[in-house]
């Protein structure tokens, strides 16, 4: 679906729309296929799981975060602090992704695995 996505794994975001307007927090996981994002702590689900002794699982219910769409977040900015839209900058051969109010730089900080 949306191939130039602005939102990547690893950036604070707030939800705009929904249930969950107003909560924060860290995309755990972008879908570009169908243009969804997980976000740790927003939109919990129920999953009713059955148990299965050889892979000695409990059942049960279970809290699991489901997809929102795209739309229905924003990135907040790490320098200002706030919700925003973001812009592209090329210089040269890079292209970075910045801040449409205050015009900083957005980057992830990437965890070392």
């Amino acid at each position: 679906m949306a191939s130039n996505l602005r939102i990547r794994k690893g950036d604070e975001v707030v939800v705009i729309a929904g249930r969950d307007r107003g909560k924060r927090g860290k995309v755990q996981e972008v879908d570009r296929a169908s243009g969804k994002v997980i976000v740790a702590g927003v939109n919990i689900g129920k999953r009713h799981t059955k148990p299965n002794p050889s892979k000695n699982q409990k059942g049960g219910i279970i809290d699991q975060p489901m997809g929102l769409s795209l739309g229905k977040v924003m990135v907040i900015c790490p320098h200002c602090g706030e919700a925003t839209r973001v812009a592209h900058r090329v210089e040269e051969d890079t292209k970075e992704r910045i801040c449409k109010r205050c015009g900083e730089s957005i980057v992830v900080e990437e965890k070392e695995s």
